[in-house]
């Protein structure tokens, strides 16, 4: 085929993915075969390549987070963060081409006018489609995607480091930047050692802050060092992880708190310590009502203390990160499954047991 010569592909009826099974607390996962959904005008279909496994999944299959569940929408497979490559196109399609490589994200869709949309909050769009939850998810195979809000995967990315760019690194890149924190800021990760902590360690690096994460084995403590963080705290193996923080982080206290792992929610007001100016930026998503964060209104005041919340990366959050794996400056942080193991994943990330991230070869089977 010559660069001028559209590619082909040949598009089955059937592909694999992860089907939830029992939705709820007791929910497994099969591997089973579906049906090829097929493009709209405005769409594309994208054959993935990688998935990623996030513990938000696990929120969705669990149903607990207070949302209507996924079968209210038909969905049967999870996942948000997929990256592979277009196999087909609606007449309407002007922004991609046969053979181009996409990625999908926690948002599918929104409404591209309202307020939130055109002034930078898009993902907090009231008619946002949720991938996983509202449209089937990035544990199927072939997915379709409206061709506005997919996101070009720039060459010099592979698709098992751009999977959970999709989720894991635009969530954290939008996290720090709403953090408006600077280079040379002491930042804290407690459950760092989980693929959306892992992520927002090599971003703050890469943005010139000083990482300390706080998390438990070796396999999370040399992940963590590899990809740039000054210092692992293990709280299972540290009396007082809180102040050991404190001390590597000038005796003072961190300048920012990212708070990636819901457990520590608890802890996460004290690695302040005394820094007067200091944001804790909530992430990880707990089971509603579950867990109530704050302290005495003097603190916050004497201390000049924020706390903020931030959701999943925009578009342009999405292709900033991508910028940074091209770079070099986002690296392979994924154990990689072949789909047959999608199930024994996802099993592995309920236990809580996954350093780094977990992503699926659809193209791979043992």
């Amino acid at each position: 085929m010559t660069k001028t010569e559209t590619p082909q592909f040949d598009i089955p009826a059937l592909c694999k993915a992860g089907v939830v099974i029992n939705e709820g607390p007791d929910f497994r996962v099969e591997v089973q075969m579906v049906p090829v959904p097929e493009p709209g005008p405005d769409d594309i279909l994208i054959r993935l390549n990688f998935t990623g496994l996030c513990s938000s999944d696990i929120h969705m299959m669990q149903a607990d987070l207070g949302l209507p569940p996924m079968s209210t929408f038909g969905v049967r497979s999870p996942g948000h963060e997929g990256a592979g490559i277009v196999v087909k196109t609606g007449a309407n399609v002007k922004n991609f081409k046969l053979g181009d490589r996409a990625g999908i994200k926690p948002i599918t869709d929104t409404c591209g006018s309202c307020a939130l949309c055109c002034g930078g909050m898009e993902t907090y769009c009231k008619t946002a489609t949720h991938t996983g939850v509202m449209t089937s998810g990035t544990y199927q195979q072939y997915i379709v995607s409206p061709a506005r809000y997919a996101s070009p995967i720039p060459d010099g990315v592979p698709d098992e480091v751009a999977a959970p760019i999709m989720c894991s690194a635009s969530t954290m890149y939008r996290s720090l930047t709403e953090s408006n924190l600077h280079a040379g800021s002491w930042v804290v990760f407690p459950g760092g050692g989980g693929g959306v902590g892992i992520q927002g360690v090599q971003l703050a690096r890469a943005m010139g802050m000083r990482p300390i994460v706080v998390d438990t084995g070796s396999s999370k403590r040399e992940l963590s060092l590899r990809m740039g963080a000054e210092a692992f705290i293990d709280f299972k193996e540290t009396e007082d992880p809180v102040k050991s923080v404190i001390e590597i982080a000038d005796g003072v206290g961190v300048h920012g708190v990212f708070v990636t792992a819901p457990a520590a929610y608890k802890s996460a007001v004290s690695y302040v310590g005394e820094r007067i100016g200091a944001t804790i930026m909530c992430i990880g998503l707990p089971t509603p009502g579950s867990i109530i964060l704050g302290t005495d209104p003097c603190e916050f005041i004497f201390k000049n203390l924020s706390i903020k919340g931030s959701l999943v990366g925009t578009r342009s959050d999405t292709a900033a990160a991508l910028d940074f794996a091209k770079r070099g400056m986002l690296q392979q942080i994924s154990e990689i499954y072949p789909i047959n193991r999608l199930p024994e994943g996802v099993e592995k990330l309920r236990k809580g047991q996954v350093a780094g991230r977990i992503v699926v070869n659809f193209n791979w089977e043992e």
